[in-house]
This record gives C-alpha cells, sequence and structure tokens, in this order.
C-alpha cells in the first residue's frame, strides 16, 4: 500500500496519489474545481486589501502615505501657490494704502487751497494788524520807545531859498561847487564802482566791500546831493541804485562799513526824497547782515558773506575780538528799521548789545575797544575815543536825540562813558593843548589820533541835556578840543604840492 505524499497549495496541505496508484475521476475533478475556488478567492481578497489600503486608509502625519512619489513634485506647487495669494492680498493692502495716503494728501492740498482763497485785502489787514502788535509791544517794553513820525523835512537852502547875508551865500555856494565838481569828477571815472582815485582818474573797490562793485559813493552821497539841491545829479544815483544795487554778491563786507554808508544813506535819502525804492533796498541789505549777529553772546561777527551769510572777524583785532567802534555803531539805522516794517528783530539785536555791555565790569569806567564775541570777556585793554572806539560814543548821544530825548538809558550811558573819559584820558599839552589820549597797558599814551577830533562836535552836542552847572563846561571843553585839531592841521607842512 503506497503512503500518500503531502504538497504545499496556498498554505494548506492537501493530499495527493503517488504514480501507479489507483484513483477514481470524479474525485481528481473535484478537487481542481476546489483548487481554483480557492485561489481566485484568495487573490480577489489581496486585490481587495491592496485597493483599500490605497484609497480608503486614511493619511496620518506621523506616517507618511504612498503616493508613487508625487509629494516632491506636489507640495512645492502647493507652497508656490500660497505664496502666490499672500503677495496678492499684500498687493492688494499696499494699493489700499496709497490710495489712502493720496486721499490725505488731495484733502490737506483742498485745505491749503481754501486758507489761500482769502482775498488781497484781507491779508493785507492781517499784515497790518501784525505790525500794530508789534508795535505796541515794543511801547510796553523798558528802554527806548518806537520812534515818533518822521515828517518830511523843510531843508534851508532848498525850499526856502537863498540867505540873506552875502557872505554865508558865497561859502554855501563854494561848498556846492566843490561838491559837483568831485561828483561829475566820480560820474566820469569811477561810476559804479565803490570809489574814485583822483590821481590816477580810475574807479576802485576797496575789501571792505569785498571788492564789488556796490556804488558805495553814490548811495553815501545822496543826502547831500538832495540837501545842495543837486537834484539832476540825486535823479542819476537813484536811477543806478534802481536798475544796478544788487547784495546777493558772493561778498564778504564790513558790516559797519556797509550800515553807516549804505543802510544809513539809503534811510536818508528815503526820508528826504519819499522815494520808496531806497526803503526796500535797505530792507533787503540789512537782512543780509542779520547772520552777523549769530554768535554765542549776540556781539556781531565784523565781516559777513552777504550770499553765505558766514561771519569772521578782522585777523589783526585782539583775540579774535569785534571792534567797540563797530558793533557799537549800528543802533540807530536798526531801530529805524524797526520802525519803518514794524520788524522787532532790528531794534532787539542793537538792544542786546547795549544790555550786555551795561552788564559787564570796565576798567576805570572806560570801554575797551576789543570785546570777544564768543567768550564775552574784553581783549586787549586799550581804550581809544579816536579808532577803534570813536563812534560808539557818538552813537549813545544820538539814540537819545533820536528818540526825542526818552532813550534815558543812552543818555545815562553817554554821560557815565563821558565823565570816565574826562576823568582818566583828557590832559592838557606843555603847550596848553586840550587833547584825549589813549588809556593802553595799564597806563596813558599822551597822544590824539585824528579820528579823535569829532569828539569837539560831540561835547558841544552832548551839553544839550547836561546838568545845568555843566552844560556851559562841555561847550568849553568842545571849543578846546577842535581848537587842538585846528592847530595839528596848521602846524603839518602840507604836501599837496607833491601831486601837481
Amino acid at each position: 500500500m503506497t503512503t500518500p505524499a503531502l504538497l504545499p497549495l496556498s498554505g494548506r496541505r492537501i493530499p495527493t496519489l503517488s504514480p501507479g496508484a489507483s484513483s477514481f475521476p470524479h474525485h481528481r475533478a473535484t478537487l481542481r474545481l476546489s483548487e481554483k475556488f480557492i485561489l481566485l478567492l484568495i487573490l480577489s481578497a489581496f486585490i481587495t486589501l491592496c485597493f483599500g489600503a490605497f484609497f480608503f486608509l486614511p493619511d496620518n502625519s506621523k506616517h507618511k502615505r504612498f503616493d508613487f512619489g508625487l509629494e516632491d513634485v506636489l507640495i512645492p506647487h502647493i507652497e508656490s501657490e500660497k505664496e502666490a495669494r499672500h503677495s496678492s492680498r499684500q498687493v492688494i493692502h499696499e494699493e489700499s494704502l496709497r490710495d489712502k495716503i493720496r486721499a490725505d494728501h488731495e484733502r490737506a492740498l483742498q485745505e491749503a487751497k481754501e486758507k489761500l482763497r482769502k482775498s488781497k485785502e484781507e491779508l493785507k489787514a492781517e499784515i497790518q494788524t501784525e505790525k500794530t502788535k508789534v508795535v505796541e509791544d515794543l511801547k510796553k517794553k523798558d528802554g527806548p520807545k518806537p520812534l515818533p513820525p518822521v515828517p518830511m523835512p523843510k531843508l534851508v537852502g532848498v525850499n526856502d531859498g537863498d540867505p540873506g547875508d552875502p557872505d554865508t551865500k558865497e561859502k554855501r555856494d563854494k561848498i556846492r561847487e566843490m561838491m559837483k565838481h568831485a561828483w561829475d569828477s566820480y560820474r566820469q571815472y569811477g561810476w559804479g564802482h565803490n570809489e574814485l582815485k583822483p590821481i590816477a582818474k580810475k574807479g576802485h573797490s576797496t575789501n571792505i566791500f569785498g571788492n564789488s562793485q556796490m556804488g558805495a559813493t553814490i548811495v553815501d552821497a545822496l543826502d547831500t546831493l538832495y540837501i545842495m539841491g543837486l537834484h539832476d545829479e540825486f535823479k542819476d544815483g537813484q536811477e543806478w541804485i534802481e536798475q544796478n544795487l544788487d547784495f546777493s554778491v558772493n561778498a564778504e563786507v564790513s558790516v559797519f562799513e556797509v550800515n553807516i554808508r549804505f543802510i544809513g544813506g539809503l534811510l536818508a535819502a528815503y526820508y528826504l526824497s519819499g522815494q520808496e525804492v531806497f526803503k526796500v533796498k535797505a530792507v533787503q541789505l540789512a537782512e543780509k547782515l542779520l547772520p552777523a549777529f549769530n554768535t554765542p553772546t549776540g556781539i556781531p561777527w565784523a565781516m559777513v558773506n552777504l550770499k553765505s551769510g558766514v561771519g569772521r572777524n578782522w585777523g589783526w583785532a585782539s583775540a579774535g575780538s569785534s571792534i567797540l567802534a563797530e558793533f557799537g555803531t549800528l543802533h540807530m539805522e536798526f531801530v529805524h528799521l524797526t520802525y519803518l516794517t514794524g520788524n522787532p528783530a532790528y531794534y532787539q539785536k542793537v538792544m542786546h548789545i547795549r544790555k550786555l555791555l551795561a552788564k559787564m565790569d570796565r576798567p576805570n569806567g572806560l570801554y575797551p575797544n576789543y570785546l570777544n564775541p564768543r567768550t564775552g570777556r574784553w581783549g586787549q585793554h586799550h581804550t581809544s575815543v579816536g579808532g577803534l572806539g570813536d563812534s560808539f560814543y557818538e552813537y549813545l548821544l544820538k539814540a537819545w536825540l533820536m528818540s526825542d530825548k526818552t532813550d534815558t538809558e543812552a543818555r545815562k550811558t553817554y554821560d557815565d562813558a563821558i565823565e570816565a573819559i574826562e576823568r582818566h584820558l583828557i590832559r592838557k599839552s606843555n603847550g596848553g593843548l586840550t587833547f584825549i589820549g589813549e588809556w593802553k597797558n595799564g597806563h596813558l599814551e599822551r597822544k590824539m589820533g585824528h579820528l579823535t577830533c569829532f569828539a569837539g562836535g560831540m561835547f558841544a552836542l552832548g551839553a544839550d541835556g547836561s546838568p545845568d552847572d555843566k552844560a556851559g563846561h562841555y561847550l568849553q571843553l568842545g571849543a578846546e578840543i577842535a581848537h587842538t585839531c585846528h592847530e595839528s592841521y596848521d602846524r603839518t607842512v602840507c604836501c599837496f604840492k607833491c601831486y601837481k
């Protein structure tokens, strides 16, 4: 009897007959059908399992889903779509922001246009109100009051005919003749230049006016021409100023010289003639000088560039100092500028100088010629009523007179200064001549320069307003100083023959 062999079939052990063993046909057929059925069943289950796993199993973040390697392709595409959507939102936001800014600008522009729709009459009324307010504020402050209205002067010799005294008429005519000769020579040889070299017969422009052709002689002579009745010459000067006088030049000028010659000359011409061009030019120039006051102390620089506004002092001045006669000879013109314009800046600048000087200690009551604009300290202790100091004292007295004698602060400052000068500087020579010396390095130098000669007139002018017991004394002192100056000329060898 043969033993059946076991063969593997789909994990089951199925008995088979060895070769040569007998079997029945129906039994073998049944067996083949069963095997096919089982194979189909197993294959169906396997396919079902695979497809079910592929389509129905949930995506687990911990286990990557089987995706045939498409993940590396799809994810960057998805991310780029996200970025595109974000970028689109950002663009929309920026456009919205720009629209908002544009709307704000248009609204602001519209508001500005509304403000500018005011009529010229309204604007002029507002400006006049502000000017009136400034003048009222100045009246309330201590110190000099604003100037009273200045009437057009009625000039002797211009409107009132010739003087009755023949000798006076002869002298006056000779002086006018000399003035016309000088003007005609300048007109012929130096027109438009600052000065005329009479021997060389050519124009000259000095460094105090930045070597620019600013017509200093024209401006400086206007009031004299008008007073002398030389109206044709005055008109020529006015036309040159209207057409040529320009302060926008790149030139470094002396603040002091430009003030007394240009601003002073233009204001005098305006008050005499009433021509508006002179006032306009004076204000334009004054604005160009204001940057010179931009120092730590408010004491102005000696020079300023009319274009850049940069200032500095003379290289020869003691320790970089400003000069007493220069920063102290601005008061009259700048106060008049405030009166004419209603702008308090000019008045405030010069009043600040006066207040600063009043607070400072003065050796022997004297004002040294040098003051450092950075530190506010005196430089070299050198006092002179001549060069470097002269017109400071003159302007104190004239400020009092100009204010209709209401600027008592200026008058007291003048009186105190003159008292110190008389005590420490005025002496008599061995020949009996009264002179004003100079205080330098702790001692008196017994000399008097040419520029000191103005003091004779100043003492005489200041006698009015002095105490009764001193009025005559100052008149006499003024006469003595004038006599000394006359003698200095009379005793000097004349050199005019050298130029013949």
